[in-house]
């Protein structure tokens, strides 16, 4: 049999010990002593081999863990196993010096950090200036890019805009801007250089005709016109409008009412046109025309008048006429502003007074001004009415009204804006 062998190992150095020096001498590795085995018999002589020795083993040092990819815990020293039946003085690690910490003096009692004042309150962290995250610091100057306080400058008049406007030759609302505060009139020219050209020919427009406001100097430039042209058909313009307004400040209703009753009762009439008469019945009215039984749809510009037949076959005989107009009538216009009479508002201070129309056939009515209408009027007696349009009218002759008689005539129209 193989002898026992006990190995022991050298202990390994102890985390935190100082690392001999290589000059040292080692420390003598206590060997372990053999234990006494029996002796194996013999062989036989006649077999020419000796008894031999089995070598003992020596101790090595203890394999190196090899690192891998994972984090291996750090080995643990191996701890000595002390022979069996032996007792092994164990080698105890020597003490090295240890780092310690500076020592600190104490405080003594009653002292005070520098830089403290006692009683006084813990002082604030300074706030960040402006743009760097926190609000200005306050009761401190504004940052610089914090609003400035200032004093609200006074409104500019229409004077001072018109002026700035003039000098620099830019709109009012860029001459209003300047002087509120904001981009000034050169910079505009600048930017827009092509605008600022056409105000600079309107202003030069201005300076050479007396008079001549903005907007008008704008549309001779637009239009091409000349000053004398433009300003003509601004003024029909103008009246165009204004017959507008005065068409829908008179009440329309009697005169409707009365060409309804001519529609629900089929009554038969006369229409009186410019060369010619007819015998029809009135079917119905539009804005712009006429629609009867037997003619058809008739343009109201074609009519001159209209009457009961009855009443037109008594008074026509009794009626003066224009020869001139009766063999060559007037043309009517087909632009209000054009014509002789287009605003009823002069008609109603005569309502009740006996007035006298020529129409445009050349006939001539005398007879009481009954009713007056946006766009036609009413003579005669009731029951026996005339229906006349303003379009017809070429000449109108009235005494003229009394003062009462005119206000009264005002309070009782109405205004309609339908018209």
């Amino acid at each position: 049999m193989a002898p026992a062998v006990e190995v022991i190992r050298r202990p390994g150095s102890t985390p935190g010990a100082p690392v001999a020096p290589s000059s040292a001498a080692p420390s003598p590795t206590p060997r372990p002593t053999p234990r006494p085995t029996p002796v194996a018999p013999a062989a036989p002589a006649s077999s020419g081999a000796s008894a031999t020795s089995v070598p003992r083993p020596t101790p090595g040092p203890a394999p190196t863990p090899k690192p891998s990819g994972l984090a291996a815990p750090a080995p643990r020293p191996a701890t000595p196993v002390a022979p069996t039946g032996l007792s092994a003085p164990m080698p105890r690690p020597t003490p090295g010096p240890a780092t310690t910490a500076p020592a600190v003096p104490p405080r003594p009692a009653g002292a005070v950090a520098p830089g403290f004042t006692p009683g006084a309150s813990p002082r604030p962290a300074a706030p960040r200036g402006p743009g760097m995250g926190g609000p200005p610091r306050p009761g401190g100057p504004p940052g610089r890019f914090g609003p400035r306080p200032s004093t609200p400058r006074p409104p500019p008049t229409p004077e001072q805009i018109l002026a700035l406007a003039t000098r620099e030759h830019v709109p009012a609302r860029i001459a209003k801007g300047e002087l509120e505060g904001k981009m000034k009139a050169r910079i505009w020219r600048k930017l827009h250089a092509e605008e600022a050209k056409r105000f600079d020919q309107v202003y030069e427009l201005m300076g050479q005709t007396a008079g001549l406001s903005l907007g008008d100097a704008f549309g001779i430039l637009q239009s091409g016109l000349t000053v004398a042209e433009f300003m003509a058909r601004k003024e029909r313009s103008q009246r165009k409008a204004a017959i507008k307004q005065a068409r829908g400040q008179v009440d329309n209703a009697l005169v409707a009412d009365f060409l309804g009753a001519f529609i629900e009762q089929k009554t038969e009439l006369s229409v009186v046109l410019a060369e010619r008469s007819l015998l029809d019945t009135l079917l119905s009215e539009e804005a712009i025309a006429f629609t009867f039984e037997r003619t058809g749809r008739l343009e109201k510009l074609q009519v001159v008048l209209i009457a009961r037949r009855g009443d037109w076959e008594r008074l026509m005989p009794t009626l003066e006429r224009d020869a001139k107009l009766t063999q060559k009538p007037a043309q009517v216009a087909r632009q209000p502003d054009k014509r002789p009479y287009s605003d009823p508002r002069p008609f109603l201070p005569h309502i009740g007074q006996t007035v006298k129309l020529t129409l445009r056939n050349g006939i001539t009515v005398a007879a009481p001004l009954l009713r007056v209408g946006r766009f036609d009027v009413l003579l005669g007696e009731p029951g026996h009415e005339l229906f006349i349009p303003l379009h017809a009218l070429l000449r109108f002759e009235a005494p003229p009204a009394p003062a009462e008689d005119a206000s009264d005539g005002a309070d009782g129209s109405t205004p309609d804006t339908a018209g």
